[in-house]
């Protein structure tokens, strides 16, 4: 089987694991991070209702020409620092962390710090 194929079997893993114990209310919506090669994703979602309250990426900071600024981990950061601002402009103040099946590291760990950093708690 192929590296690639071997990591994605244990990211799903781990993330069904992780899903099994937290889950999003509307007193604490979850804060859930998808992270692909070249961009990461955050969306705050109450499982309840079954609806996503709001969302940053990596995309969303984009300039025209396509280029992003800085490394992809300083894009993590800007990405956590926007999520937390639309949250807290929402009402959302205390959130459950759903790393997603990542380890809680690099990028991931980065976009986690910055939501604290700009108001988030959890």
């Amino acid at each position: 089987m192929q590296k690639s194929r071997k990591r994605a079997i244990a990211v799903a893993r781990r993330h069904r694991r992780v899903r099994k114990k937290i889950s999003g209310s509307p007193d604490r919506p979850r804060l859930v991070v998808y992270r692909s090669r070249k961009h990461i994703y955050a969306q705050i979602i109450d499982d309840v209702a079954g609806r996503t309250l709001c969302a940053a990426s990596t995309l969303g900071s984009r300039s025209r020409d396509g280029s992003s600024p800085g490394t992809k981990s300083d894009q993590s950061k800007e990405t956590g620092l926007v999520l937390a601002r639309a949250a807290l402009e929402k009402g959302i103040k205390h959130v459950v962390f759903d790393r997603g099946g990542y380890r809680y590291h690099g990028r991931v760990k980065v976009l986690a710090e910055a939501a604290r950093e700009g108001g988030l708690e959890f």
